[in-house]
């Protein structure tokens, strides 16, 4: 791709996310959300192979419904309420209609049959913005408008997407795919949270944010697709590999990594609610997910190929690690002797 093209998309993918983040106006957020997805399709589709085309398309039809249904919406509760700011989100059928909007765009349970395939048909670098940057502007839209929202419904849409994404991740080779899944069920955890802490969702998609990128961008340096290929990595970068180690198992929320501070905090926060029994189910079905971060740190460090591969490039890493990594790696290991700050912060 040309660079100049990929700088306009590129900035096209921050101004967006910028106007939507910064909107009081319906029609102002709508519109950042449209830049995003118009410029984030070229990125997706650059590869020209006719997987990234097929994932284009779906993005793009998927993303239009819900821009609709989100227009819809505010119409809908301008025409009641003579309101169009976004933090005057009052009628039902309108509260209704965006919830199901941003469930589409975020990739929520039952709408999440997209993600995990335009995520298998994105290059690593397009997987990584998929996650986490093309996320941000709709769960600022649920955090402006969460005092209106139906608990009962997020509370369902929470745990289904917690138990589906550690339940489809189970048997999936192809590692974009795991990361697909990882990301809903981790959605599942911030969208239960949401009514009753909002700033703690907003921490929770943050600490998300650092160690998908440091996933992210590990597997892109050492050219790691599908778990067989994973396997094989460790002979190329054995201290990089260790990281990723650490990392996936951040992500899977086990003590002392920074992955466990926002598990703590949510089920802490849902137990002062008296949402025990949700706090209990959602805490039981991250152990389907911890199994598969649990089986690509195995493959990343543990498990050898059977057969040494007769080519001499397999040893030799493309390009070495770079600096970003390292801060990343860093931050997804060792930020929960910090919790009381990021405490005081929330």
């Amino acid at each position: 791709m040309n660079p100049y093209a990929k700088l306009t998309f590129s900035l096209s993918l921050v101004l967006g996310t910028t106007i939507t983040i910064s909107s009081n106006h319906w029609m102002a957020a709508w519109t950042g959300l449209e830049i995003n997805t118009l410029a984030i399709i070229p990125l997706i589709s650059k590869s020209h192979h006719p997987r990234a085309i097929e994932a284009a398309i779906k993005y793009f039809l998927v993303q239009a419904a819900a821009s609709t249904l989100l227009l819809f919406s505010s119409m809908i509760n301008a025409w009641h309420t003579g309101q169009w700011d976004i933090t005057q989100l009052n009628h039902p059928t309108s509260s209704l209609l965006l919830t199901t909007a941003i469930a589409m765009k975020l990739g929520l349970v039952p709408f999440h049959f997209w993600f995990p395939e335009v995520l298998q048909g994105s290059p690593l670098t397009t997987a990584l913005l998929l996650s986490t940057l093309m996320k941000f502007p709709p769960i600022t839209i649920l955090l402006l408008t969460s005092h209106s929202l139906d608990p009962t419904l997020l509370a369902t849409m929470a745990i289904a997407s917690a138990a589906l994404g550690g339940w489809m991740g189970l048997n999936q080779t192809q590692i974009r795919k795991v990361l697909a899944f990882s990301s809903i069920s981790h959605l599942g955890w911030m969208s239960i949270v949401l009514i009753y802490n909002p700033k703690l969702t907003l921490a929770t998609f943050y600490i998300y944010c650092i160690m998908t990128g440091a996933i992210f961008l590990t597997l892109n340096t050492t050219k790691s697709f599908k778990l067989s290929t994973m396997m094989t990595s460790w002979t190329k970068t054995p201290v990089l590999n260790t990281t990723l180690m650490m990392t996936l198992l951040s992500l899977a929320g086990l003590p002392p990594l920074t992955g466990f501070l926002p598990k703590w905090l949510i089920i802490q926060e849902l137990s002062k609610q008296e949402m025990t029994t949700p706090a209990t189910i959602i805490a039981i079905l991250s152990l389907l997910s911890l199994f598969f971060y649990l089986r690509l740190a195995y493959y990343s460090t543990i498990t050898l190929p059977p057969n040494p591969t007769n080519l001499m490039k397999q040893w030799h890493a493309n390009k070495p690690a770079s600096t970003l990594i390292a801060a990343l790696s860093s931050m997804s290991t060792l930020l929960l002797p910090l919790s009381p700050m990021i405490l005081a912060l929330i």
